[in-house]
C-alpha cells in the first residue's frame, strides 16, 4: 500500500503545458520532481482541448528576426494597455526559442507544413500578421501528445494521477512546533491531496512546489473549459495569504458551438475567422463592422460583447458562423470543429454554425513575477492559474499554450538555480506538519445538494459576473456568493472530505474572489464589461 506521506524536493500540481515544461526542465538539470494530475491521463486539462495553435513568429526566412515588436503592440492593443510591460517583452522575446526548444526538436510537435516545407502560419483576432502554428485544428492535443511522452520517460520525474489537490501547506498555518509561529516569513511546504482511488487525503511535503492547475471556466454557466477548471489554484493560494491579480478578468470566448440542451461548449476555434469565416445575426446580415473597423478579427472582448449586444437586441438565443465561403477543405483544416459539429448536426460546409460565447480563459489569478514566483516563499505559479500581467485587460489569441511554455520553462530554469543554492527544509519543520485530520465523519456530500450548489453558483456568475456586468447586478451576487461560501465552508468541515466536496468548496471561493473583485474595479474595461 502507498504511503500516505511524501516527501520531495519539488511537487507540482498540474500537468498541461506548464506542467510538463517546468517538470522537463527540472528534469533535465538533475532535480526530482513530482507532478500531479487530477485526471487519469496528463492530457486532461485545458491544454488538450486548445484548438487555434501556437504563437511562433510571422518571417519564418533563415536568418529573419522574429516580429517581436509587432507582437509586443498587438498584446498590448488586445489588453487595452493593461498589461505588465516587462511581462510582454519577455514573452515576445522568448517565446520563439522556447517553441524551437521544447515543442519543435524536443517534443516533435508535427505542425503543420506547406508544401516547400515552411511552416504553415494562421491568424487570428487582434493579429497584425499570420504567426500561429498549429496542427489543423487540434493544437493542445498534439502539443500535450509529444510532452506527455517526454515526461512519462524521463527517470526524474514521477507522475500521480487522479490526485485532487486540497490545501497548501504551509509553516506559519500548519507547522504544530509553537517556535514556526514566530517566524517573520511564512514558507509553503507542500500540500494535501486526495488520493481519488482510495479516498484517503494523504500529505506531500515538499522544498518547492509549483501550481499550474489551469483556469476557473467550469465556474460559470456556459465554459469551454476541462470539467477540473474550477479554480483549485486561486482557493488554495487565497487560502494561504498569497498575492492574487487581475481576478475580475475573465474572457469569454466568441464562438462557442450552441446546442440547446447543452451547457457545455464546445469551442469553434478562431482560426476559422482568421481563414474568412463570418459572423451573422439571425437574418444572415454580417455585423461586426458595426462595432469594430477589424470586423470579425477584432479581439475576443470586443466580439463577445458585440454578440451579447446582438442576441440581446434581437432575441435570439445565439449567432451563426458561417463557413461556406472559406475556398479551403474544411474537413481536413478543421477536422475537430467538422466532428463536434456534425454529432450537433450541422454540417459546417454547407449550414452556418451556431455560436455563443462561453467562458474560455483567465487572464487574472496568483500575482508571480518573470520567473513565477510568488508573495510565499517556496511556492511558484505558472499557466492560467498564474496572473504575470501579460494579458493585462483581455488576452490575445494564441497567447496562452506560449506564456505556458515560456514560464514553464523559465520557472525550471530559475528554481533549478536556487535548489543548488538553497538548503531543503530543515527535518525539523517537515516533522512539525501533521498528516491530515478529517474535522468532521458525517457522509454528508450528497450528489443533489452538490448539484444545487453548483446550479447556483453557476448561474450567479454568468446572470451577474457575465459577459456584461452593472453595479447591481455585481451587489446581488456578492450577497449571494457571500452566505453561499459561508454555508458550504461549514459543510466542508462536517463532512468527511471526498473529490465532488473540494471542487466544490474551490468552485466557490474563487467565484466569490472573482466578484469581489469586479465590484471593486468600477471602471469598465477589456473583459472587464461594466454596462452601467
Amino acid at each position: 500500500m502507498e504511503s500516505s506521506r511524501r516527501y520531495v524536493p519539488v511537487l507540482v500540481i498540474g500537468s498541461g503545458v506548464a506542467g510538463c515544461a517546468v517538470a522537463l526542465t527540472l528534469a533535465d538539470a538533475g532535480c526530482d520532481v513530482l507532478l500531479l494530475n487530477a485526471g487519469d491521463t496528463l492530457a486532461d486539462g485545458n491544454s488538450d482541448l486548445a484548438q487555434g495553435g501556437i504563437i511562433y513568429k510571422s518571417n519564418v526566412r533563415p536568418g529573419a528576426q522574429p516580429d517581436a515588436r509587432a507582437l509586443e503592440k498587438d498584446i498590448l492593443t488586445a489588453g487595452h494597455e493593461y498589461n505588465y510591460r516587462k511581462a510582454v517583452r519577455y514573452l515576445c522575446k522568448q517565446g520563439p526559442g522556447c517553441v524551437d526548444a521544447m515543442l519543435i526538436e524536443r517534443a516533435k510537435v508535427p505542425f503543420d507544413r506547406n508544401s516547400d516545407g515552411t511552416f504553415n502560419l494562421t491568424r487570428e483576432g487582434g493579429h497584425s500578421a499570420p504567426r500561429i502554428l498549429h496542427c489543423a485544428d487540434y493544437s493542445g492535443h498534439a502539443i500535450m501528445q509529444g510532452l506527455s511522452a517526454q515526461v512519462e520517460a524521463h527517470p526524474r520525474i514521477t507522475c500521480l494521477h487522479r490526485r485532487t489537490a486540497i490545501d497548501l501547506l504551509t509553516s506559519r498555518h500548519h507547522a504544530r512546533a509553537s517556535q514556526y509561529r514566530y517566524e517573520v516569513e511564512n514558507r509553503c511546504l507542500g500540500s494535501y491531496v486526495l488520493n481519488d482511488d482510495t479516498g484517503e487525503p494523504e500529505t506531500i511535503l515538499a522544498d518547492w512546489t509549483i501550481l499550474a492547475t489551469g483556469g476557473v471556466g467550469r465556474v460559470f454557466l456556459h465554459s469551454t473549459n476541462a470539467p477540473s477548471c474550477v479554480g483549485t489554484g486561486m482557493a488554495m493560494a487565497f487560502r494561504a495569504g498569497v498575492a492574487l491579480a487581475n481576478m475580475e478578468f475573465m474572457q469569454f470566448h466568441p464562438t462557442a458551438l450552441y446546442e440547446e440542451r447543452s451547457n457545455r461548449r464546445s469551442l469553434i476555434t478562431e482560426a476559422m475567422r482568421g481563414e474568412g469565416a463570418r459572423l451573422l445575426d439571425h437574418k444572415g446580415r454580417a455585423f461586426m463592422c458595426d462595432y469594430d473597423p477589424r470586423g470579425d478579427l477584432a479581439p475576443r472582448d470586443v466580439v463577445a460583447q458585440a454578440m451579447m449586444n446582438e442576441m440581446l437586441h434581437t432575441g435570439s438565443p445565439c449567432l451563426f458562423l458561417d463557413a461556406s465561403c472559406m475556398k479551403i477543405d474544411l474537413p481536413s483544416r478543421f477536422p475537430t470543429v467538422c466532428r463536434n459539429c456534425s454529432e450537433a448536426g450541422v454540417d459546417i460546409v454547407h449550414d452556418p454554425i451556431p455560436v455563443v460565447p462561453a467562458a474560455h480563459y483567465f487572464c487574472g489569478g496568483i500575482l508571480t513575477d518573470l520567473r513565477g514566483r510568488t508573495s510565499l516563499h517556496g511556492l511558484y505559479a505558472i499557466g492560467e492559474c498564474a496572473c504575470t500581467g501579460l494579458h493585462g485587460a483581455n488576452r490575445l489569441a494564441s497567447t496562452s499554450l506560449l506564456e505556458a511554455l515560456v514560464w514553464g520553462m523559465g520557472c525550471g530554469t530559475d528554481l533549478a538555480r536556487r535548489i543548488r543554492m538553497e538548503k531543503g527544509l530543515p527535518r525539523t519543520l517537515v516533522d512539525a506538519i501533521p498528516d491530515w485530520q478529517h474535522e468532521g465523519n458525517e457522509r454528508l456530500d450528497d450528489p443533489a445538494l452538490v448539484a444545487q450548489d453548483w446550479a447556483t453558483i453557476r448561474n450567479t456568475m454568468w446572470n451577474y459576473v457575465g459577459i456584461a456586468r452593472t453595479e447591481a447586478r455585481l451587489r446581488r451576487a456578492f450577497e449571494d456568493m457571500r452566505d453561499l461560501v459561508r454555508h458550504i465552508h461549514d459543510f466542508y468541515k462536517r463532512t468527511r472530505i471526498t473529490r465532488r466536496l473540494v471542487q466544490l468548496f474551490h468552485g466557490a471561493q474563487t467565484a466569490y474572489s472573482i466578484t469581489q473583485a469586479a465590484l471593486r474595479n468600477r471602471t469598465g474595461i477589456g473583459c472587464h464589461y461594466r454596462v452601467d
